[in-house]
């Protein structure tokens, strides 16, 4: 596999994860229970920062006992740090700023890397080695998404991991924008749970970060009706009943937006329960990891290629269930 190759397969993971939790573990030995901590949240992803001694060891911990966990290594300053974290087994390693010399090891060594960057300058110079995804570091205080926005005009193909100073108020706004590929943050591991060795606190924050990014909503039931006549039917009685005024379509007779009266039966036995999130494609990759495969053949994609739908294999109470980009 290429250099681009591998960083291109990293990027499409971080675009997965959405959130890296940026840590910093002083205590080696407690690796393998944070990332069970994290892993239950449904964070499996961790940035191991070596502001830490030991860090690398933490990695190689951390792989061994959850080899499929997207592990990699932070404040990498140094060619030295780079090769120490590649060989614990980290997936990727990022940095606060932009070192050429780190980067062309890294890159000349088949080392995914993203350096941080601030400025319109450092942004070329990553161009310049060939990168296209780094790090934006320190976000709020460079100037957070509105910077991102007005240096994404001239820099068209570049694409961001903004960090410092995320936060669950900010979060979705951050990645709302296209260019963002993910976030990183450690208000998920904060120093105090971890020094407390409070691993139940963790793995509450890993889950309510992750809520807060797919933000799952239910927006309409599908109910499967024999014919069209039917349909209409059971659509006007939502209407008599309730005042959820009728709306005729080509496969289907709504009542409002919040029920879908299927002219024949469709998906589920019953019927389907459409579910809106803020990503599908993180939600495909959420419920994978508990267990709830997407039929890819359900996939729909908008023109610039985002997943806007997707249907689970599972039925649910006999009601398929299908995601859908929230608008």
């Amino acid at each position: 596999m290429t250099i681009k190759e591998k960083l291109d397969a990293v990027v499409e993971e971080f675009g997965n994860v959405g959130i890296v939790p940026v840590i910093k573990l002083d205590k080696v030995e407690n690796a393998e229970k944070l990332a069970k901590a994290l892993r239950d949240g449904g964070i499996n992803c961790a940035e191991v920062t070596f502001r830490a001694k030991g860090a690398d060891e933490v990695i190689r911990r951390m792989t061994k006992a959850y080899p499929d966990m997207f592990v990699g290594a932070g404040t990498v300053l140094t060619c030295e740090q780079a090769d120490a974290a590649y060989a614990a087994g980290a997936k990727f390693c990022v940095a606060p700023g932009l070192n050429p010399k780190v980067v062309k090891h890294c890159l000349d060594s088949g080392i995914p890397f993203a350096p941080g960057l601030s400025s319109a300058s450092e942004i070329e110079q990553a161009l310049e080695l060939g990168l296209d995804f780094v790090k934006f570091f320190p976000a709020e205080q460079a100037g957070g998404l509105q910077y991102i926005k007005a240096v994404c005009g001239p820099y068209t193909t570049m694409r961001f991991m903004p960090t410092g100073g995320i936060n669950p108020d900010n979060l979705n706004t951050y990645l709302s924008y296209n260019k963002i590929v993910c976030c990183g943050g450690s208000w998920i591991v904060p120093s105090k749970l971890l020094d407390e060795e409070n691993w139940e606190g963790i793995t509450a924050l890993c889950k309510e970060a992750i809520a807060k990014m797919l933000d799952f909503k239910v927006v309409h039931v599908g109910i499967n009706c024999k014919d069209a006549a039917e349909a209409e039917s059971v659509a006007d009685k939502f209407d008599d009943a309730f005042g959820f005024a009728k709306k005729v379509g080509n496969s289907s007779v709504f009542a409002s937006s919040y029920v879908e009266c299927m002219k024949s039966p469709f998906r589920g036995d019953m019927g389907h329960i459409a579910i809106s999130t803020n990503s599908v494609k993180r939600a495909v990759y959420q419920l994978k990891m508990k267990g709830y495969e997407a039929d890819q053949s359900s996939f729909k994609y908008d023109k610039a290629g985002n997943l806007t739908v997707a249907y689970l294999k599972d039925q649910f109470g006999g009601f398929a269930v299908h995601l859908v980009q929230a608008k």
